[in-house]
């Protein structure tokens, strides 16, 4: 019997299991947090202890994040102005060799260079290219209250694309629950770009469909299972057509095609991977208030580092993969937030761990949360860095299956179970334990005049790490320039100039917009309160 990848209608043992495993992370941040607080008053000594260790492991973190930082950003940078349609006319011409690449300046040496590598393991393992004329991309955008202004921009990009549009099926998938005026714009834009792609899909999610939660997953697979319909009806066969599950405000550059077709069609297990892009929220990232600029930013840079990691790494946000794997494994979960992790978990079990991420070296648009009031945009932003937060349900889903999982070895289960918890204990602590929860042991250890040698070592390292942290930071602003710099023609002079000083807010904005939220979703899955779906708030205007 095949694992349901659902925590509906558990019984007996599973039941148990889940809830304990809901009840794990919120457990062990509030644990490690309130007993550091405890040990900073009665042991010092031990609670310096535990924080020079944690500083190490810390530094240990840094170090990672500084070298894989520089490797993620080289890859993304030599790829900037590569031709991606010239590249797949070559394969489809049988032209596998590197050497066709011109070598004009150091970018294009090192994008010549990735590519060969690429080309010598497809040789390799002697894999035969399918001709990407043959390849169809079907794109699901899910829309509950984003006006057309903010969905056709997404559209129009589509239709501009390097990639032909011809080989484009574009699916608006609009909730039942949508207000009319939505739903007439959705069939209005339908109706314009009919002619532009191979097909337009206008599907409509019916409400309250039992078994089913108000989240995105059930809205695009509903769109998924109409598009099936429409790939049989064509005879196109699943392997052929790559899906792409799009936020509403989600603008899609116009090599971004050509480089998901390349990266697919050179992917030697491609009907068992995801392919995931970076996620640059920029569409507005000049007009939102400053702390949404840094904490997005900063959300971009870890998915760059996180793209390093082949092996453990998931698919997050806008994402796509083989249509033969989504219907494989019965398309996304429909009662689950975090759908687009939550597809990579569901996947890996259903192919008894034979399924894996591709990072893309190319970017996604989208909007950083905005509203009309600096409060409210605020209040967006905690929901929505609360969200990605509740991505924690994921853990006792995944765990559960890894478990009954009979292909998984007994190791990469533990990897990946540990790559889950890690993910979300770290996020819930460290902004408490580095800005002020670290320092307490040191100050009562001052206060009952303690002469200990941990005491007396915590501010030595302390210091040592806020050095490296600044090294760290300065890389940070180094590479999220290279991407917000990028056509800023109405950006004042001054506030480019005062970009980089504006990460001196980081350290606060970690604890109000990365802590605290995440403490919040886990407490919550903890105390078995059940998030459902929030849709950020998207405006219409672009920067």
């Amino acid at each position: 019997m095949s694992f349901r990848y659902s925590r509906r209608n558990l019984e007996g043992k599973e039941r148990v299991l889940e809830r304990a495993l809901e009840i794990l992370p919120g457990a062990a941040a509030w644990t490690v947090l309130l007993g550091l607080v405890v040990l900073s008053v009665t042991a010092p000594q031990i609670g310096a202890a535990f924080m020079i260790t944690f500083l190490y492991y810390w530094v240990l973190r840094l170090v990672y994040y500084a070298i894989f930082l520089f490797v993620a950003f080289i890859r993304v940078w030599a790829e900037t102005d590569t031709d991606w349609m010239a590249r797949l006319e070559r394969l489809a011409a049988g032209h596998t060799d590197a050497s066709a690449i011109p070598r004009n300046g150091l970018k294009t040496r090192v994008s010549r260079w990735f590519d060969a590598r690429s080309m010598r393991l497809l040789h390799r393992i002697g894999l035969n290219l399918p001709d990407y004329r043959d390849i169809v991309h079907l794109i699901i955008i899910p829309v509950y209250n984003e006006s057309r202004e903010v969905f056709e921009p997404g559209i129009r990009a589509l239709a501009e694309s390097d990639f032909p549009a011809g080989q484009m099926v574009v699916c608006l998938a609009v909730e039942q629950r949508a207000q009319p005026a939505i739903q007439e714009a959705a069939h209005a834009v339908a109706a314009e770009y009919a002619s532009v792609f191979r097909e337009f899909l206008v599907t409509v999610h019916p409400a309250d469909v039992p078994g089913e939660a108000r989240v995105k997953g059930a809205n695009v697979s509903y769109a998924a299972r109409r598009a099936a319909r429409y790939f049989d009806e064509q005879e196109i066969p699943y392997a052929g057509v790559i899906v792409s599950c799009f936020d509403a405000d989600t603008i899609a550059g116009s090599d971004y095609f050509a480089c998901l077709t390349h990266s697919y069609v050179t992917c030697p297990d491609r009907t068992r991977a995801s392919f995931q892009p970076i996620p640059l929220y920029n569409n507005n990232i000049w007009r939102v208030p400053v702390y949404a600029r840094i904490l997005e930013m900063g959300s971009t840079i870890f998915q760059l580092v996180e793209s390093t990691n082949h092996d453990l790494l998931v698919s997050f946000s806008s994402h796509s993969l083989s249509f033969e794997a989504l219907h494989d494994v019965g398309y996304w979960p429909v009662d689950i937030i975090a759908d687009d992790s939550s597809i990579y978990w569901k996947s890996l079990i259903h192919f008894d761990g034979d399924f894996r991420v591709v990072p893309m070296p190319t970017t996604l648009s989208m909007d950083a949360p905005e509203a009309a009031s600096f409060r409210q945009t605020f209040r967006n932003m905690y929901k929505q860095k609360r969200r990605w937060a509740w991505g924690v349900e994921n853990l006792p889903l995944a765990v559960r299956g890894l478990i009954h999982s009979s292909g998984v070895s007994v190791r990469n289960k533990i990897k990946y179970a540990f790559k889950l918890f890690d993910t979300y204990f770290i996020w819930a602590t460290w902004p408490f334990l580095l800005t002020f929860l670290g320092w307490l042991p040191g100050i009562f250890g001052r206060i009952f005049n303690l002469d200990a040698v941990a005491i007396f070592n915590l501010g030595r390292i302390s210091s040592t790490l806020f050095q490296l942290s600044s090294i760290s930071l300065i890389a940070t602003i180094a590479v999220t320039s290279f991407f917000i710099m990028r056509n800023t023609r109405n950006v004042p002079l001054i506030r480019k100039i005062l970009y980089p000083f504006e990460w001196i807010l980081l350290p606060v904005m970690t604890i109000f917009l990365s802590g605290i939220p995440a403490l919040d979703a886990q407490t919550r899955l903890m105390f078995g309160r059940h998030m459902e779906f929030w849709v950020s708030e998207k405006s219409s205007q672009r920067s």
